[in-house]
């Protein structure tokens, strides 16, 4: 079954950056797109940056400029790199995948890893 292990979350200072890793597995041509969201207590999950399955990106406004998706399919990991970080970043960073782009984008994504902290001060 599909495995998805994030990495790398913790404190910042504002304006600082991280980078998030996540190592997936157990999937073949099933897994198509792949993305990161996140998530504050007491708000809704949103998207974060996602490959799409013609290999564009998507960015959520919020993070345009600042925040760089990128992917080594050697090593089947995700990355998320984060620059210029704003105490608005912080929450709970999960990696996602989906077999449809839109239902990873717009709906409910079916793997997800067990998330990253991520906390700007």
């Amino acid at each position: 079954h599909v495995q998805l292990v994030e990495s790398g979350g913790g404190p910042v200072e504002a304006g600082g950056s991280l980078t998030l890793s996540c190592a997936a597995s157990g999937y073949a041509n099933s897994i198509i797109c792949m993305a990161w969201f996140r998530q504050v207590p007491g708000k809704e999950r949103e998207p974060v940056a996602a490959f799409r399955a013609d290999g564009g990106i998507n960015y959520a406004d919020s993070v345009k400029e600042r925040f760089t998706i990128s992917k080594d399919n050697a090593k089947n990991t995700l990355y998320l790199h984060m620059n210029n970080l704003k105490p608005e970043d912080t929450a709970m960073y999960y990696c996602v995948a989906d077999s449809s782009f839109l239902k990873l984008w717009f709906q409910n994504p079916t793997y997800w890893g067990q998330g990253t902290q991520v906390t700007v001060s």
